[in-house]
């Protein structure tokens, strides 16, 4: 799925009226498993220069950002996280591992031949998903509409959670960045 939709289920799923640091730790836990290829890949694209082909078809490939992916998105490390956090009664802890265990979730049955390890340590296996969210070759067309709604959904459930403006003026910013990444894609791959 892209991040924007993982921040918005994380929050739908997390997040808590006047409780400003779960809601917090719920939309970091939902970023969480992909804040590594947007740092690695930002250094390449904006600081390094390298071309956007080169990073998304070669080093997001490559045996060294596999390894880090198979870290920020393994079901052990964020199910182990979730473990402590309940052992800890921690609220804003719950919420971080709870969001990012659901990225994880939400990602799984949604990846093609960019999925990832995500039964690191225990194995570099990757499931080879037949559907893919972004890959029109494996039913992106159907799977982009079903996160569209699926998103405005939960954003719904959020407007109504949330009564005061800043709050709301965050989630008219989310809706906004679910729709940013058709134009970024098409930025990037000069489609």
């Amino acid at each position: 799925m892209n991040t924007p939709a993982h921040l918005i289920f994380g929050a739908a799923a997390f997040a808590k009226e006047g409780q400003p640091r779960v809601t917090t730790a719920a939309l970091l836990g939902a970023l969480a498993p992909d804040l590594s290829l947007y740092l690695m890949a930002s250094w390449h694209l904006f600081l390094m220069g390298t071309d956007a082909e080169i990073v998304f078809r070669v080093l997001y490939y490559s045996d060294t950002w596999q390894a880090i992916f198979a870290v920020d998105n393994s079901f052990f490390v964020w199910g182990g996280l979730l473990g402590f956090a309940l052992w800890a009664k921690s609220p804003a802890f719950i919420a971080f591992a709870g969001a990012g265990l659901l990225h994880l979730a939400l990602d799984f049955p949604l990846h093609n031949d960019d999925a990832r390890a995500h039964f690191w340590p225990a194995t570099d296996w990757k499931f080879i998903s037949p559907v893919s969210y972004w890959d029109r070759n494996h039913y992106a067309g159907v799977v982009g509409p079903i996160e569209m709604v699926a998103s405005v959904t939960c954003l719904a459930i959020l407007w109504c959670r949330f009564q005061t403006l800043i709050p709301r003026l965050i989630l008219t910013l989310a809706a906004l960045m679910q729709l940013a990444p058709v134009f970024i894609w098409i930025f990037v791959f000069d489609r």
